[in-house]
């Protein structure tokens, strides 16, 4: 996937927005999700290679794109977090993506968490942050829509 640099998050934080392409909201989204589940798999100290296979899994599942291991290790441990913490990007980036796109982390992110069979408050405190960053109601979170009204 060549992703380790994060480039499509850098250059939108460096300039926005301005004219992003399908591509590129491809890529972002791609990124984004990326970079939270490689966050999470030290969310709790405790880096386990089922979980390292799990983001390669759903990197691979929900988005198309070969992770390495690699890539996951960069994402995880990138320079971007001295700048600023993980909820503050996924706070900048959530504008850029649709509820569903939201959803499609928080979901994948819950999986990741259980897929060891434990779930330690660390994961709980990192879930509830991403879930907060990217501004998910409780419906929203629980997959509900509203259904259209029509006359």
């Amino acid at each position: 996937m060549g992703i380790a640099s994060l480039s499509h998050i850098v250059e939108f934080f460096k300039f926005g927005d301005k004219g992003m392409s399908d591509e590129d909201k491809k890529a972002l989204v791609e990124e984004a999700l990326l970079m939270t589940l490689a966050r999470a798999t030290s969310a709790d100290c405790n880096i386990d290679s089922v979980e390292v296979a799990t983001v390669q899994t759903i990197m691979k599942e929900v988005t198309g794109a070969d992770v390495s291991l690699a890539d996951i290790r960069v994402a995880a441990l990138s320079d971007m977090f001295k700048e600023a913490t993980v909820d503050k990007y996924l706070a900048k980036v959530r504008a850029k993506l649709d509820v569903s796109e939201r959803q499609m982390i928080a979901r994948s992110l819950a999986h990741l968490i259980k897929v060891d069979g434990k779930v330690s408050p660390f994961e709980v405190e990192f879930f509830n942050m991403v879930c907060g960053a990217l501004a998910l109601t409780s419906a929203e979170l629980a997959g509900l829509t509203e259904d259209t009204i029509r006359i």
